[in-house]
């Protein structure tokens, strides 16, 4: 293979790109490098013999005793794979870390026994299941082996219509009425799930089929939530220019024809900027504007203007600087008080935004429509099966979901606690993505202390997969390019 040693005629040599050429090691180096071309070579030997799931145990049994051996020999005399003197010899080699997996160590990086590889068979055959009974067990393998709901293979595995798989489904796979496709419970009573009952709703009058997506959907609505449970503050771009307008005009006693005409509440979608018309066309004898809620530098407008746009209100003195340039200088007495009349109108609107029932009521329902509409998906990895991976290892529940959610969702982020098993997990979903066609490559981006550790346990878990571990060193400018 490229990039790795080989023996010719009891001399070594390091393959790279297609060109044998004879690496300078020391005699000891050397040494350490036979052996582990050995430990190696039985290794793939081992893995090749359990790929063919026809091998009878006797032969991996024979061979496993030969890795023991090899391996016992080889540590008596040169120490641990993972050592940093056989690491040094051998990590040029792309199937260093697939030795370094046959080791099991703590988090000193002391060893504390062999990997299962030396005893059991730690790769198992993917047997294609090509019948099942009912319907739900053919859900799960379509879920399994092809990501979405299949009616063909279901029907496949069946022996069944799939009209008759449907009706066996009701309620467990919906059909979706704007892409025409069925999709799992999970995946259909999750999202914007009242947008959903509102198409649902409208599809149903015209085709019976979708009564159960109504139903379904109507059981998963959120609760909505009261006038009491919702926080609004100024500058919500959900509440409309004219009940701003309304707080305005209440709070600040401004006069009607003003209020008509000249000062007037704006919004602009392209830059989502609030913005206050004719601010100082209202009279300075008008004590709500510039006593009660603004003050002489900056009035209720301004402040008002500031507030919606969700900024601290400053004020600045003009000065002229050494240089005979113009200069502003923040008037902090001015700002303090200034900030003082934003707080009172933050509260004043907190009071005023619930007070009248109709608004309350209008309020509450856009809200509720915009912002409480979404269901979480929850996903069940329950069916997932695993070729490739070591049968000695049994990822947990949660790991299984974790596993579905990376397949099945569109973005994921696994906030488990430390321990939790996170690494298997992000392991799994890569090969299974890939065995199901959903990637073709996966890369994982790690801090340079771990690749390693992250290359043993990938190997631990699936002890065929092909991979290649990056190291600190492989970053050096002098081996970017190789």
């Amino acid at each position: 293979k490229n990039y790795s040693y080989a023996l010719v005629d009891g001399e070594v040599y390091f393959r790279e790109n297609s060109v044998m050429v004879r690496p300078e090691l020391s005699n000891v180096a050397k040494e350490r490098v036979k052996g582990m071309i050995g430990l190696r070579d039985c290794v793939r030997a081992l893995i090749d013999l359990q790929m063919d799931y026809l091998t009878p145990d006797a032969d991996i049994r024979e061979k496993q005793a030969d890795l023991n051996s090899l391996y016992d020999g080889f540590s008596k005399k040169y120490g641990l794979i993972n050592s940093k003197g056989n690491r040094m010899a051998f990590s040029d080699d792309s199937s260093y870390y697939l030795l370094c997996s046959l080791e099991v160590l703590d988090e000193d990086n002391k060893f504390l026994r062999k990997a299962d590889m030396f005893t059991k068979r730690t790769i198992k055959k993917a047997v294609a299941v090509t019948s099942v009974e009912t319907a739900t067990e053919a859900l799960a393998l379509s879920l399994n082996e092809r990501a979405k709901v299949d009616l063909t293979y279901m029907a496949q595995l069946t022996g069944k219509t799939e009209e008759k798989i449907t009706e066996e489904l009701v309620g467990v796979i919906f059909k979706n009425p704007l892409t025409d496709q069925w999709e799992s419970g999970d995946e259909y009573l999750s999202g914007n799930v009242r947008e959903k009952l509102n198409t649902a709703r409208t599809f149903v009058e015209s085709h019976p089929e979708f009564t159960p997506n109504v139903r379904a959907l109507e059981a998963v609505q959120p609760r909505n939530l009261e006038a009491s449970e919702i926080e609004v503050r100024v500058g919500a771009t959900w509440i409309e220019p004219s009940d701003y307008q309304d707080f305005m005009t209440e709070l600040l006693h401004t006069p009607r024809y003003l209020a008509q005409k000249e000062i007037q509440v704006k919004f602009s979608e392209v830059n989502g900027e609030w913005r206050i018309t004719g601010k100082n066309a209202d009279s300075p004898r008008n004590a709500f504007a510039y006593a009660t809620y603004g003050t002489e530098r900056a009035n209720a407008y301004k402040i008002l203007e500031d507030t919606l746009n969700l900024k601290d209100v400053r004020i600045y003195d003009k000065s002229v600087n050494e240089n005979g340039d113009e200069i502003r200088v923040l008037n902090k007495k001015e700002t303090m008080l200034a900030s003082q009349k934003q707080d009172a109108m933050k509260a004043a609107f907190k009071d005023w935004i619930f007070k009248d029932q109709q608004r309350r009521e209008r309020l509450v329902k856009v809200y509720n429509e915009r912002f409480n509409s979404i269901r979480p998906r929850e996903y069940d990895g329950s069916h997932l099966t695993f070729p490739g991976m070591n049968p000695e290892i049994e990822l947990r529940p949660h790991q299984k979901n974790a596993v579905a959610h990376q397949l099945y969702g569109e973005n994921v982020l696994l906030a488990h606690v430390v321990g939790a098993g996170k690494t298997y997990e992000m392991v799994a979903a890569a090969m299974e993505s890939k065995r199901l066609g959903l990637s073709q490559k996966n890369l994982f981006v790690v801090p340079n202390h771990l690749t390693e550790q992250w290359g043993a346990e990938f190997l631990q878990l699936y002890p065929g997969a092909n991979i290649l571990v990056a190291t600190k060193k492989d970053f050096e400018p002098a081996n970017r390019k190789k």
